[in-house]
């Protein structure tokens, strides 16, 4: 393989494609995929014309990616429309190709992280985010896969559970991030659940589906979060909290528990409370013990401490925070929340301030900075002579 040849024909390669109308951060994506082709078929096959070469498969990547962009923003102008109710008929090939991304040959972070970046439209921030890495780090993963998949044949699909963690990342970013894909992952997840039979599938469907009724309660009118205590109830989505409820219970019943179908028992129960008073918090422990046991995860501990602190007392829930390390995301706003519930209204101050500045995007920044200046006002009105 020659090196300094292909060094010496990418400036060339790159002005052709840019000259044909590509913009010059996709046709720079497109050469590295052509260049890295070069480097796995050269040795066993080497073309008479190495430039044509390059510049015919650097094109037909960028078109590759240009469809992929195009079919990707059609998904998300459909994000406004409410998921249906039922199993949804199977109308692209989207869900194919998460698992055909979900291939054998990648590691199932690699999966993951790749099928995010090229159906799923998540940028390699977003994804570092929701994987709690460095987003350099979540880059070289992502660059990796592509070259691990560079060449092998699609003919072996990735198995459910890669899937399903792609879907409920996607779900989550939709959720609560800066693209909307939740009613997409739902979609998804609905084709899933009518051609597989499995309870973990099922879990995963009543989770969003149940979360999703809480979407117009969210936010308020001017766009700032309102927490779930706050929330008005009555604008939750009694369907879709039935329909999650229904298909939760029917996968439960199969006694094959698994880490959806106990997020989703979470949900059910604060979906099942009246008021935000009357949530069953001791249950909610119970399976938050039962969600640590199956995935060890610092964020199920996190959140396990907060509702330690709602079930046995804020002194309960910060001994619970204490074993979980500080730079973990959301562990700031979590210690202000349980030092507020204590009394500790200066260090609840300081500590919302610090979790806002900390804040993975706007909304939760706005809405940590106001409970800091809630804090701070209520201390200067009662400090006052």
């Amino acid at each position: 393989m020659d090196e300094a040849l292909l060094r010496s024909l990418t400036p060339s390669v790159l002005g052709i494609l840019v000259r044909r109308g590509a913009d010059f951060a996709a046709a720079e994506d497109a050469v590295q995929d052509a260049l890295v082709e070069a480097v796995r078929a050269w040795p066993a096959d080497p073309p008479r014309d190495p430039k044509g070469w390059l510049v015919t498969v650097a094109w037909r990547r960028f078109l590759d990616a240009t469809r992929a962009d195009t079919a990707r923003r059609r998904r998300e102008d459909l994000v406004d429309e409410e998921p249906a109710p039922g199993p949804t008929p199977a109308v692209d090939d989207t869900l194919q190709l998460y698992f055909l991304c979900a291939h054998p040959s990648l590691t199932p972070a690699s999966a993951v992280a790749l099928t995010l970046r090229a159906v799923g439209g998540l940028t390699t921030r977003q994804i570092a985010q929701a994987y709690l890495v460095p987003e350099a780090t979540m880059a070289q993963r992502i660059s990796r896969a592509k070259r691990t998949v560079s060449g092998v044949r699609f003919d072996q699909p990735g198995d459910v559970a890669t899937v399903l963690r792609v879907l409920y990342l996607v779900f989550n970013e939709g959720y609560s991030g800066d693209v909307d894909l939740a009613a997409e992952a739902i979609r998804l997840t609905r084709q899933l659940a009518a051609a597989i039979d499995h309870p973990e599938v099922a879990g995963l469907l009543a989770l969003m589906l149940l979360h999703h009724a809480r979407r117009a309660a969210r936010t308020a009118s001017d766009g700032s979060l309102v927490p779930l205590a706050d929330q008005d109830r009555s604008r939750w989505d009694t369907g879709l909290i039935a329909e999650g409820v229904e298909i939760l219970q029917a996968a439960l019943a199969r006694d094959r528990l698994g880490e959806f179908q106990a997020q989703a028992a979470i949900a059910a129960l604060h979906a099942d409370a009246p008021a935000a008073e009357e949530t069953d918090w001791v249950q909610i422990v119970e399976w938050y013990d039962e969600l640590t046991h199956l995935t060890d995860s610092p964020v199920v501990r996190l959140n396990r401490a907060v509702a330690i602190g709602e079930a046995d007392g804020p002194r309960a829930g910060l001994a619970a925070l204490a074993e979980l390390h500080d730079s973990l995301p959301r562990h700031t706003a979590v210690a202000a929340y349980l030092h507020e519930r204590a009394g500790n209204l200066t260090t609840a101050a300081k500590l919302y301030a610090e979790a806002a500045r900390k804040a993975p995007n706007l909304a939760e920044r706005d809405h940590l900075t106001r409970q800091a200046a809630r804090l701070n006002s209520h201390r200067s009105s009662t400090s006052s002579p």
